[in-house]
């Protein structure tokens, strides 16, 4: 204590307690990487203070926006796991890994996105390109919409999972909410190819105008 000038255990009976100040709360990493108009929203507060968060929209979010890639860190083994995320792995030098997140300095805003139960409220796709997990839009994001992810056909057999499919703005008869096998498929009159959603038909087409 300064102010008698005495080495104690504990606090000072005569002078009482120090007065303890506290460093500032610092953002995590994935916290500090969310983009500008997106937001965090606490949607649920479990035991121990456990906050579930959700992904949501701050203005208009165009289809076909990219996002990634998702950061985390590679594992043979899947240390954190979350009902409500996906479970993502990716290919590297011949071996399957997972992208593994056990705290939020571990990887980036994207390990909040929570999965989407249905093709109504699915909003981003996810898949894999050159080793890496990006999400893309599948359709327009209004404000205060939720973002929600599940994976692209062809990353949904690597992960051996179901295909969700979403709800093209056409005519076309809706297609099951979760499916192994497409019910119906897209055909491109270019080169013949079958793809079971149309918004992965019409990114496959964006390839032959590139090669014309």
């Amino acid at each position: 204590c300064e102010d008698c000038g005495k080495s104690l255990i504990g606090e000072c009976k005569l002078h009482g307690p120090l007065i303890r100040a506290k460093d500032r709360v610092i953002p995590s990493r994935a916290r500090l990487t969310l983009p500008h108009y997106l937001t965090l929203r606490v949607l649920e507060l479990r035991a121990g203070n456990q906050q579930i968060l959700g992904v949501f929209a701050k203005k208009v979010i165009q289809k076909r926006t990219q996002f990634g890639p998702y950061v985390g860190q590679l594992s043979t083994k899947l240390t954190c796991y979350d009902e409500s995320r996906l479970v993502l792995q990716v290919l590297k030098d011949g071996g399957k890994y997972f992208l593994d997140t056990p705290n939020e300095d571990c990887g980036n805003w994207m390990m909040f996105v929570r999965l989407a139960r249905n093709q109504e409220e699915q909003t981003l796709v996810a898949y894999q390109h050159c080793g890496e997990v990006y999400f893309t839009t599948v359709k327009p994001i209004e404000p205060h919409t939720e973002l929600k992810v599940w994976y692209a056909a062809d990353y949904a057999k690597f992960m051996e999972a179901s295909a969700v499919f979403i709800k093209e703005e056409s005519d076309v008869s809706p297609l099951p909410l979760v499916a192994k096998e497409p019910v119906d498929s897209w055909i491109c009159s270019s080169c013949g190819s079958t793809f079971a959603t149309f918004a992965l038909l019409e990114s496959h087409q964006c390839i032959h105008k590139d090669r014309l």
